[in-house]
């Protein structure tokens, strides 16, 4: 039986990718960085200092990480607060609502920033839904290492076989199964060029992941 279900935060609960993409190539820009497309993409999922820190190694930049961070970040604020589009993911609410109604435990597992996460809890009103928010930046590593979901299952309280995640991002798949926890991919069309060959599931809208579809879904 289902006790908790561990949420990503972007490309899940929120199309912030334009946003982030945006942001990074404005800072790109900034540092001039030729950040090629094949490139870009395998940091889908990663938190911001990990990026940082590869872009350093790749560019040969005299920079440290945690300048390039303090810009990608400054940019994105700047769009946030400036109206740029954010809007929940169709149907997403609707589900956290309904697992919050049947007493199921909701963990938000995100690379994003602490702020980042806040901004947007506040923003929809997310927070009464959730027990707890986990943020990878925070963590000593990002995914694809397991660590943010270990943290999760703790915090839930429930054992890895009551619970699973929602993920879109290849490195986030890694890092769940890395963990041992059962893993849906959600493909909504808003993370690019994702594999999601290691997911158990692959699902295209959240109407799949209701209550009453989740015992076909985990026996398939």
């Amino acid at each position: 039986m289902i006790k908790a279900v561990i949420f990503d935060m972007d490309g899940v609960i929120i199309n912030s990718e334009p946003m982030h993409q945006k942001a990074y190539r404005m800072m790109f820009e900034k540092f001039n960085l030729n950040v090629s497309e094949q490139l870009y993409t395998s940091f889908t999922g990663m938190a911001t200092l990990p990026i940082c820190e590869k872009l350093c190694e790749v560019f040969a930049l005299d920079h440290s990480p945690q300048v390039l961070v303090d810009s990608k970040r400054y940019f994105f604020k700047q769009l946030f607060e400036n109206g740029e589009e954010l809007k929940l993911i169709d149907g997403v609410l609707e589900l956290i609502q309904h697992y919050h109604q049947l007493k199921i435990t909701l963990i938000l597992a995100s690379s994003a920033s602490m702020a980042n996460i806040n901004l947007t809890f506040q923003k929809f009103n997310l927070d009464p839904y959730f027990k707890a928010k986990i943020s990878g930046a925070e963590l000593k590593a990002s995914k694809p290492h397991p660590e943010i979901f270990e943290k999760a299952v703790t915090l839930s309280g429930v054992s890895k076989e009551a619970c699973f995640v929602i993920e879109d991002a290849t490195n986030g798949i890694i890092a769940a199964k890395a963990a041992g926890l059962f893993c849906v991919a959600f493909d909504g069309g808003h993370s690019q060029h994702q594999n999601y060959t290691q997911a158990d599931r692959v699902v295209t809208d959240f109407k799949s992941l209701q209550l009453e579809n989740l015992k076909q879904l985990f026996e398939n």
